[in-house]
């Protein structure tokens, strides 16, 4: 017996040995293992399996996402092929990344973040490498109505109002700014707001599936300013360039053909005057514009639609920009940190472009935007000039705009018994009321 196995163990290795030197084997040789790659697969086809381990940490400043995967034992994946949502170079730090595993000391099998505030992008290990799925935030729109009156400011009506659990401080500040943006060509809210005063404003708010809630847009609004009576509606046509535009109930654009301000101010530091003492220079002399104190950096827009006429360095003004405009009006922007880009002689602007930023260049004791307006040559003061009238509905329009504004109307003026979303918001109030 012992003869027979040392004779069938002798046949085998003869055999081994011969099919090596032949290149030939009597079995299928065992692979070697693939590199890990990247691969993208449909939402649809992904598999959802629990990792119970999880670690969530931050892409720190001045850190790639190479230095923060391999901080996880992740070194098998190339952080430049992982799509346009997770491109290097728009990855900003604080963004969370959470890497998830079977064990506590296990490599991360899923890592997931929130690379913007609408997708969600899942990396998840596999017996091939690593894929890639990348789905949209399913944000949910609820629709709300709130009203007030307005003492001093339009935020602090808006701030008062609103609560935190409807909407955060950032978004309230976004809603402020958005309904001032809206009524911008027909009130000063700087100037205008009196005692007494009113609004009401019915906007989207959206919330996650993670109970995310964040501000969305405003589709009506009612104002009482100084004892004018204004409404706006929102309305996009489905063939039409340019975006929705609020438009008043018979049917005319709120928008005029200059902006009041050009830019998100803190306070007028100095208005259009004959006789203003210059701080720098020590003696009275003519101001044939409007100064806005603003944030070093703060954007500033195009009052109108224009050709670029001078981009550069100005005597007293600093850096510079001057706009043509239609009939003969010119508009100038000065005291900048610099400009936007692709601002120069002969460029074109759009009415709300961005062309430069807030500084204090030139003649200036601080950060603020130097704002002219001239006409035929001759400055006017920019808040009293006539803006223009707003363009109407076109005729072939008007039945959608007037059918959205009946739809609308409901909303800013609803029955005894109001949309959930509303009824919700109420009953917030109301409790907050009592505990005050």
């Amino acid at each position: 017996m012992r003869g027979l196995r040392v004779g069938i163990a002798a046949a085998l290795f003869g055999a081994a040995a011969a099919a090596a030197l032949s290149g030939r084997w009597p079995w299928r040789r065992v692979e070697e293992r693939p590199p890990a790659r990247f691969s993208a697969i449909p939402a649809a086809a992904a598999k959802p399996v629990r990792f119970p381990f999880v670690t969530r940490d931050t892409l720190h400043r001045g850190e790639t996402l190479s230095h923060l995967l391999a901080r996880h034992g992740v070194t098998d994946l190339d952080p430049g092929a992982l799509g346009p949502d997770l491109e290097p170079r728009r990855l900003r730090a604080g963004l969370v990344f959470s890497f998830h595993g079977v064990a506590p000391d296990s490599a991360p099998a899923r890592i997931r973040v929130r690379s913007s505030p609408e997708r969600w992008v899942t990396l998840q290990r596999g017996g091939d490498g690593w894929t890639v799925r990348s789905v949209p935030v399913a944000w949910q729109t609820e629709v709300l109505r709130v009203e007030g009156g307005i003492d001093n400011s339009l935020y602090e009506a808006l701030d008062r109002e609103v609560s935190d659990s409807e909407l955060a401080g950032p978004e309230r500040v976004r809603l402020a700014w958005d309904l001032a943006d809206v009524f911008a060509w027909e009130v000063d809210f700087t100037r205008d707001i009196q005692p007494g005063d009113h609004f009401t404003v019915v906007f989207e708010r959206l919330r996650s599936p993670e109970g995310e809630v964040r501000f969305g847009r405003i589709l009506a609004s009612e104002l009482s300013v100084g004892g004018r009576g204004l409404t706006a509606f929102r309305f996009e046509a489905p063939d039409r360039k340019g975006g929705p535009r609020f438009y008043a109930a018979d049917g005319r654009s709120l928008r005029r053909a200059f902006l009041r301000a050009p830019l998100e101010f803190r306070r007028i530091s100095s208005g259009f005057s004959s006789a203003r003492y210059h701080p720098i220079l020590g003696r009275f002399r003519r101001h044939e514009g409007t100064d806005y104190a603003a944030a070093p950096g703060t954007p500033v827009m195009a009052a109108g639609d224009g050709v670029v006429l001078r981009a550069g360095v100005a005597g007293g003004y600093g850096n510079l920009i001057e706009l043509r405009h239609r009939s003969g009006i010119t508009t100038r922007y000065g005291h900048l940190r610099r400009f936007a880009r692709g601002v120069r002689p002969g460029a074109r602007v759009a009415q709300g472009q961005v062309i430069g930023f807030v500084g204090s260049t030139g003649l200036a004791t601080g950060p603020h935007l130097h704002y002219e307006f001239r006409v035929n040559g001759a400055p006017r003061d920019s808040r009293r000039v006539n803006l223009g009238d707003g363009d109407p509905i076109p005729g072939a329009e008007r039945a959608a705009f007037e059918a959205q504004r009946d739809r609308l109307l409901a909303l800013l003026h609803p029955s005894p018994v109001p949309p959930p979303a509303i009824a919700g918001v109420a009953a917030d109030r109301a409790a907050r009321g009592a505990r005050d």
